[in-house]
């Protein structure tokens, strides 16, 4: 615990309070004068006006009584100038006493002390024995997910902020943090970095760089993953130190490049843990519309396994009586060779040769027609700024520069014929009018944005999106599959891939015994033993102390989970 005499030299060692210090004691300076000169004067009025004789004490004690507003007590002036002056000295009094002191006090005492009370609980450094944690550099929207999905898996982290008095906030929040510079080798000796099991460093290019290099000083091995934003620094971040660099911005458009339909019956891979693959496979214009599940036959006819369904932004669990809307998409998994034959399955004479249509040419537009250009789908871009616009040309078929709200525009771009189209803007509210605007100029096609706030996750889909994907999710993603040291996994805005060892409350019952579905809403897709996966479950599988389980669904339904059997 610090003392006061503590709390109160660091206070004064603080270059702003000193200099609110001076400016309150020139204040109180020129108060004690007044009082002073008033204290003069009415002595003055005493004697050659009222003709009484008092002594100083009194005359003071007459002048901080009227100033205070306390009244007149016995002490009055008879004469009309005295009287004037009382007033005088009373509204004196009112403006310097009532007002301005105490004003002046809170704002050039008492609230700088305050501030640097909090700012003094800001912890410096982590225990001596601090080991196998987490380091991020910055509570950004992406380290708040990190965080949240650490304290889940009960792993130690710390972040660091720069600002005492932020760092004091997050503290009192429940966020276990360390304030320091990060520029600053010391702040990463204090965290002890050389014991750390992993580090983010999540600022801009410029930033990570000199936190890398900075980090490299103190923890020559520690891994450290670096946020990229432009992909000229990608080679100076890995030559800095940065064990894993994560190009976020150029991985959205081209995991959102991966959900366009551009041919009908297309399979489109979508990541991949150890042996098993996950893909989704649009249901409109193949053979499995209207039909069920169970109707389907795909298991029987490829081995793939069908776990989990796509309905306008809402991941379903599947059951054999399921049925297939054209506007379904599957989510499948299985082996590389069974997804390519569910590919031969579903493919259609009937395939779309009308160009995909983006809107928005920035980094994550730039990334996803790129991607759509090296699979050979032709594109037209819809993309304000000229500048971007020669950029992109060489990868698409066709490029309008002007305002996507212009329907002559869009009709131009073939928005009508579409089968496909990508909103890519940073504007949540202009991506949301362009998917409920599109929607309207053709219902058949499939609307897939990016959003910036998951707030806004229900709206875009009210409005007609089909798929949506955030920054923030796939830099949580990103980032937590690089901690745990494996493939990314991208499934959707709020779903996730998790796997969990059996826990000793599930350990010989079955799948539908342990409810696992019904209680928390989240699909199990596998079982995994040995490295090996079995896809094909039942009710009746049992499940064993030895097996885990491979499950997707959302960060709450898995906090539930953890609640419940474990």
């Amino acid at each position: 615990m610090k003392t006061i005499s503590t709390h109160l030299s660091y206070f004064l060692k603080d270059r702003e309070v000193k200099r609110n210090l001076s400016i309150l004691l020139r204040y109180v300076a020129v108060l004690v004068a007044v009082i002073a000169v008033f204290t003069v004067v009415f002595h003055f009025i005493m004697v050659y006006v009222e003709g009484e004789e008092h002594s100083w004490i009194t005359g003071l004690y007459w002048t901080l009584t009227v100033m205070s507003t306390l009244g007149f007590g016995d002490i009055t002036f008879q004469s009309d100038i005295g009287r004037l002056f009382s007033v005088f000295v009373l509204m004196s009094g009112i403006v310097m006493l009532l007002i301005v002191l105490p004003f002046a006090f809170i704002r050039f005492f008492y609230a700088p002390w305050l501030e640097s009370q909090i700012r003094n609980r800001a912890p410096r450094s982590l225990p001596a024995d601090a080991s196998d944690h987490v380091i991020l550099t910055s509570y950004d929207p992406i380290a708040r997910g990190v965080v949240r999905r650490l304290e889940r898996d009960e792993i130690p982290y710390v972040v660091l902020e720069p600002d005492p008095t932020t760092a004091a906030n997050l503290q009192m929040d429940g966020v276990r943090v360390v304030t320091g510079d990060i520029d600053d080798k010391e702040t990463y000796e204090a965290v002890r970095a050389d014991r750390a099991r992993f580090m983010l460093a999540n600022h801009d290019d410029q930033t990570n760089t000199n936190i890398t290099l900075t980090v490299r000083e103190v923890a020559p091995e520690v891994p450290v993953a670096a946020l990229v934003g432009h992909e000229n620094s990608q080679d100076i971040l890995e030559l800095s130190g940065a064990t894993q660099v994560l190009p976020i911005k150029r991985w959205l458009g081209e995991q959102l490049a991966t959900r366009i339909t551009a041919e009908y019956g297309e399979v489109h891979p979508i990541g991949q843990y150890r042996d098993l693959r996950f893909a989704e496979l649009p249901v409109q214009h193949t053979s499995l519309e209207h039909q069920t599940i169970r109707e389907a036959r795909i298991r029987e006819q490829t081995g793939a396994t069908v776990v989990g369904l796509w309905e306008r932004g809402s991941l379903q669990p599947v059951r054999p009586n399921t049925s297939l809307a054209p506007t379904s998409v599957l989510v499948v998994t299985g082996t590389t060779e069974q997804l390519r034959a569910l590919n031969r399955m579903v493919v259609s004479d009937d395939t779309h040769t009308e160009p995909v249509v983006v809107i928005g040419g920035g980094r994550v537009g730039g990334a996803a027609v790129q991607a759509l250009h090296k699979r050979g789908v032709p594109v037209h871009l819809v993309e304000q700024k000229r500048a971007r616009c020669k950029v992109l040309r060489p990868y698409c078929a066709e490029v309008f520069c002007g305002d996507a709200a212009e329907y002559a525009l869009l009709e131009e771009a073939g928005i009508e014929t579409a089968p496909s189209v990508l909103l890519t803007t940073h504007d949540d509210a202009i991506n949301i009018h362009l998917a409920s605007y599109c929607r309207r100029l053709n219902s058949e096609m499939r609307v897939v944005s990016r959003i910036t706030h998951e707030r806004n996750l229900e709206a875009i889909h009210r409005a007609g999106a089909d798929f949506v994907l955030s920054y923030a999710t796939l830099g949580i993603d990103a980032v937590y599959a690089a901690l745990r040291g494996r493939r990314l996994v991208v499934l959707g805005e709020g779903v996730d891939l998790f796997t969990r060892a059996v826990p000793p409350s599930l350990a010989g019952t079955t799948l539908a015994g342990s409810q696992i579905g019904e209680q928390t809403g989240l699909n199990v897709v596998a079982l995994e033993h040995n490295d090996t996966f079995k896809t094909d479950l039942g009710g009746d599988t049992p499940l064993s102390s030895d097996r885990h389980l491979v499950l997707i669904g959302s960060d709450d339904q898995m906090e539930t989970f953890v609640d419940r059997y474990e």
